[in-house]
């Protein structure tokens, strides 16, 4: 069983199709680290292991919620700077936000009491174990009566 990822994928949709590169690619492989981190999901015979790409940030700027087997990671961050430029009689402000949500649906097979996450060289480590009888059982011979 694997994890699925739960997106909205009808806005990628249109993209996908107008601005396509009909060569083998798509454009929208250049939004992933912009706005959208770029995921990787890893399984074990023990656990799943998700990693996101998240330079830049600290801990303290993530979000992550269980909810009805949909595991939600999300971020936003607001950050306002000041510029003081004498351009006529203006002064100008810049603000940033970022933000960004992944959800993932997750498999019968995991339990989600032991997830755990950290944070670390700009990497967001989400850990999902297996319940125990969805781990591969050892090979046992079986007595006949």
């Amino acid at each position: 069983m694997s994890l699925l990822k739960k997106t909205d994928r009808l806005p990628f949709f249109f993209d996908d199709f107008l601005a396509a590169d009909w060569f083998g690619g798509t454009t929208n492989v250049g939004k992933i680290g912009n706005n959208t981190p770029a995921v990787n999901v890893k399984e074990t015979d023990e656990e799943f292991y998700i990693e996101l790409a998240v330079p830049g940030l600290s801990k303290e700027n993530f979000n992550i919620e269980l909810d009805n087997d949909v595991l939600t990671i999300s971020s936003a961050i607001k950050s306002e700077k000041e510029n003081t430029e004498n351009i006529g009689k203006y002064t100008r402000k810049e603000f940033n936000y970022s933000a960004f949500k992944r959800s993932f649906s997750l498999p019968d097979t995991v339990e989600g009491t032991g997830i755990e996450a950290s944070y670390e060289n700009g990497v967001l480590l989400v850990t999902i174990p297996k319940k125990e009888e969805a781990k591969i059982q050892p090979k046992r011979l079986i007595e006949i009566l």
